[in-house]
């Protein structure tokens, strides 16, 4: 993987992280950890969050 490429969100592993150690998909590459045209084009999503405040997949 060319290092222009690497999503700097995740760093290239496609997983991020909260204060709390829970883990999910990057919402900046999708969780394939390359950055590309594909991403790039995709429209924001909103993402659900449970009472408090942890992401929910």
């Amino acid at each position: 993987m060319a290092r222009e490429n690497t999503c700097k969100a995740c760093e290239g592993t496609g997983m991020l992280s909260d204060d709390e150690g829970w883990q999910y998909n990057c919402s900046v590459c999708g969780g394939d950890g390359v950055r590309d045209i594909e991403d790039i084009s995709r429209s924001a999503r909103v993402m659900s969050v449970d009472e408090n405040n942890r992401l929910l997949d």
